[in-house]
């Protein structure tokens, strides 16, 4: 079956002017256009929509998923139980913030009792979720398994006061970045305060500190488009400035 833009938009509820915006940036063509200038969409057109919109759910990039399916060697089939398992992690995870929020309500109303560490423990396994679907394989080949275990197992250990100031610093450290990155100057006085702040905040969930590994990390940031778009959605250039501030406060060489 085929399908006009507007059709096909109906079927998938996305709009018409976001199947366009797909043809122009090269993520999705349509298969053809008929005599009168309509772009027109097979099944293949249709099954690749369907995988941009599950990685679009996922929370990835527009540009990272058009590498992904533009890829000679992409496999559909393979993506589809990926996603899959991604979306049955989410909706356990899901699950779990719900379970918490009931039992915090039942404490409200003095029905039960709850530990402050039991608090965050929905909010914490999300983020290593999240880490873990995004990073996960780069970071443990980079690392390995005990290194990034040992790193989720502090993060699960965390008191509500250590969680808090977690939180606390990484907003600090997203402030004090934007603010440095005015300088231009990835030597100056706020850029290293950056730098510092972005060891303070990565001593609350690494096991052991170390220049060279810092170092390393920051230097992911550059390379790994994924962390790049995470640090440039502010400010383009802010995960290069951070590497060079990074690299700087630990004489990287």
């Amino acid at each position: 079956m085929e399908y006009t833009v507007q059709k096909l938009g109906e079927l998938a509820g996305v709009s018409s002017r976001t199947l366009r915006y797909y043809d122009e940036i090269g993520i999705l063509k349509p298969a053809r256009k008929n005599s009168s200038g309509y772009r027109i969409y097979g099944k293949p057109e249709v099954d690749k929509l369907q995988q941009i919109l599950f990685y679009r759910e996922l929370g990835l990039e527009l540009e990272g998923i058009k590498k992904i399916v533009n890829d000679p060697q992409f496999d559909g089939s393979a993506a589809l139980k990926q996603h899959r398992e991604q979306l049955l992690a989410k909706r356990q995870q899901l699950d779990l913030l719900i379970s918490n929020v009931e039992n915090t309500i039942s404490a409200t109303e003095g029905k039960s009792q709850m530990a402050d560490k039991d608090k965050f423990t929905g909010f914490k396994e999300k983020l290593i979720e999240d880490n873990e679907n995004q990073y996960g394989s780069e970071i443990r080949g980079k690392y390995g398994d005990e290194t990034i275990d040992a790193s989720n197992a502090k993060m699960m250990n965390m008191t509500e006061g250590q969680y808090a100031e977690f939180i606390r610093l990484g907003e600090e450290l997203q402030t004090t970045l934007a603010e440095a990155l005015k300088t231009g100057d990835p030597e100056s006085p706020a850029a290293q305060k950056a730098a510092k702040l972005h060891k303070r905040w990565l001593m609350f969930t690494w096991p052991k500190y170390s220049k060279e590994a810092h170092a390393g990390l920051a230097q992911m940031y550059v390379d790994d488009e994924r962390f790049t778009a995470y640090y440039d959605k502010g400010q383009p250039g802010t995960a290069k400035f951070l590497r060079d501030a990074i690299h700087i406060y630990t004489n990287f060489k």
